[in-house]
C-alpha cells in the first residue's frame, strides 16, 4: 500500500496521522483503505448519491473494519448530524479513521466545524482540510455559521 494509491481515492485529504476524508471509495479502494491501517469508516452520503456503493457494509465487515453509517441529507445538514459525527470521532479518537461522503463535501465541512468547535483549532488552520475540496454552497455555509454562533466562537 502506498500514498499514491490512497491519493487515488477521489477528493483524498490527509487530516491526521488518525483521521482522512475523501469521496466515496471503489469497492475495491476500501482495501486499500484497510492496507493503510485504517481500523473504521464512517460514511456520511445518502442512499440516493449517485455513487453509493450499497455493497459498502459487507465490504468492511469482510476486511474487519467497523462502519458506521450516518446520513446526513445534503439540502438539510443538522445540529444533531453534527453532534452525532462528533461523538463516533470522539468515542474513536484512539483508532484510524477514514471518513467519507459522496464527494467530500458533507465531510470536509464536519471536520471544518470538529475541528474548531471541539479541538479549539483556528479558521485558518480548520479551513485547510475544505479548501481543496469545496467553496460551500449556501445551505453549507449557512449551517458552518449557524453552527459556530451556536458555540459562540
Amino acid at each position: 500500500m502506498s500514498f499514491e494509491q490512497l491519493s487515488e481515492i477521489e477528493a483524498f485529504v490527509p487530516v491526521s496521522p488518525q483521521l482522512a476524508t475523501s469521496g466515496q471509495p471503489t469497492s475495491a479502494q476500501f482495501e486499500v483503505i484497510k492496507a493503510a491501517g485504517y481500523e473504521a469508516v464512517v460514511n456520511l452520503a445518502m442512499p440516493t448519491s449517485s455513487n453509493w456503493v450499497p455493497e459498502e457494509p459487507e465490504i468492511l465487515a469482510n476486511l474487519g473494519l467497523d462502519y458506521f453509517p450516518m446520513p446526513v441529507l445534503w439540502e438539510n445538514p443538522t445540529l444533531e448530524d453534527f453532534d452525532q459525527f462528533c461523538a463516533v470521532l470522539e468515542q474513536n479518537q484512539e483508532r484510524k479513521l477514514w471518513v467519507h461522503c459522496a464527494k467530500n463535501m458533507r465531510v470536509s465541512a464536519m471536520v471544518y466545524l470538529y475541528n474548531r468547535v471541539r479541538a479549539k483549532l483556528p479558521h485558518e488552520v480548520a479551513w485547510r482540510y475544505v479548501e481543496p475540496v469545496w467553496q460551500p454552497n449556501p445551505v453549507w455555509f449557512g449551517f458552518i455559521e449557524a453552527t459556530i454562533e451556536l458555540y459562540e466562537l
